[in-house]
């Protein structure tokens, strides 16, 4: 990486984004000697502090370990064989390591933000925080740019051989492909979670799915004194309109309190949020120089486990191609990336909408019927429930 005296820089690679995806390609193309700038529009501590997915499927454990970023998941992690499934007076265990032999992990996203940082700073790697009027240019030469105030007001440009954008869904990169080459497809789902976060141990070892007339609800977890629960609720729902105790009285009957002798132990709340549900892909996932990773590209309902899942597999997919692309001027990883990782991005879509409307209630009585009969053959069914467990715990990369 090279400063001129106007403080512009020149790289290799651009990524604009420096939540997982993007800190994780800076660190795998490191290890390939492919030297990269990363800009970010929020704060390190924003980045570091947005608590969002908590499950990682095989195959991001595999990558995290064989990148040498999995030792404090190891020893803090904590590795699930599978999930509940459950309906009124009905509750079912699906073993994913039975049924396929690949488990899921419990580690938060802000517990791998956190070594990818270690990693990064460890390294030395060129961050930019808190940038503004961040825009992309020329992706569809052999030399794009980005170009940025810094946190200090001052304009930047960063010169790369290759862009990629991993800024998300509000970011810039998405809309660098040109209207004419880009296509999109979106569905909003009629309800969103309200999500919590207590100060208190899992009332269960591994996460429960329940579908109940009320609406559905989840008990996840993110370590042995912190729990994470969800319920559905309309969209437009205020979370403050909730007060604790009716949280709790909630989640208590959707969840099955008191079901052959199962409680659900409350506890100090001390976050509330409430997430929209949407799938959302556009394509095609590179335009020229540029690249497009993770939300950037494409989101799903949290349902699944999916989203930093998805993120993580396109990395792990372009890593080697960049890498290719650059050092070895051999494109041909590089020309298949969209193809390639769009085949995962529309299996998980709909895995994540399967899982999503398979638990989520309508007031349709006639989908309740569907839904309960859908729930009784993937617990019943070898091959219900191998499909179900093959999709959570993760096909690998490349799929």
């Amino acid at each position: 990486m090279t400063t001129s005296a106007t403080g512009d820089l020149r790289t290799r690679v651009a990524i604009i984004g420096a939540g997982p995806a993007g800190m994780l390609l800076s660190h795998l193309l490191a290890s390939e000697g492919v030297e990269s700038v990363v800009v970010e529009s929020r704060s390190q501590e924003y980045v570091a502090g947005r608590i969002r997915a908590g499950i990682l499927e095989q195959s991001t454990v595999d990558l995290l370990r064989s990148a040498g970023l999995a030792d404090r998941l190891a020893r803090e992690g904590h590795e699930h064989r599978g999930i509940y499934l459950q309906w009124p007076h009905e509750r079912h265990h699906l073993d994913f390591v039975d049924l396929t032999g690949r488990s899921v992990w419990v580690y938060g996203q802000t517990e791998v933000q956190k070594d990818l940082v270690a990693a990064r700073t460890a390294a030395g790697q060129q961050v930019h925080y808190e940038v503004s009027d961040t825009a992309l240019h020329d992706v569809d030469t052999d030399h794009p740019s980005v170009t940025f105030a810094d946190s200090d007001g001052r304009p930047r440009r960063v010169t790369a051989e290759v862009v990629v954008g991993c800024d998300g869904s509000f970011g810039p990169s998405r809309a660098a492909v040109p209207d004419g080459v880009r296509s999109t497809w979106e569905k909003t789902y009629p309800y969103s979670w309200l999500g919590i976060l207590a100060d208190v141990p899992p009332s269960t070892d591994e996460l429960i799915y329940a579908w109940h007339p009320d609406g559905f609800a989840m008990h996840s977890m993110r370590s042995s004194t912190v729990s994470r629960l969800y319920l559905q609720v309309p969209n437009g729902t205020d979370a403050q309109s909730w007060s604790d105790d009716r949280i709790w009285e909630s989640l208590a009957t959707r969840l099955g309190h008191g079901q052959d002798g199962w409680q659900l132990t409350p506890g100090p709340i001390t976050e509330k949020s409430v997430l929209p549900m949407r799938s959302y892909v556009q394509t095609p996932m590179r335009h020229g120089r540029l690249f497009l990773a993770g939300d950037a590209a494409h989101i799903v309902p949290p349902t699944g486990a999916k989203g930093l899942n998805l993120a993580v597999a396109d990395v792990g997919l372009l890593a080697p191609a960049l890498v290719d692309l650059l050092s070895k001027d051999d494109a041909r990883l590089a020309d298949a990336y969209s193809a390639t990782a769009l085949r995962r991005v529309w299996r998980c879509t709909h895995f994540s909408w399967w899982m999503t409307t398979m638990l989520h209630t309508s007031g349709d009585p006639f989908d309740e019927q569907l839904q309960l009969s859908q729930l009784r053959w993937v617990t019943s069914s070898a091959a219900g429930a191998t499909g179900l467990a093959e999709n959570y715990a993760g096909l690998p990369i490349g799929f």
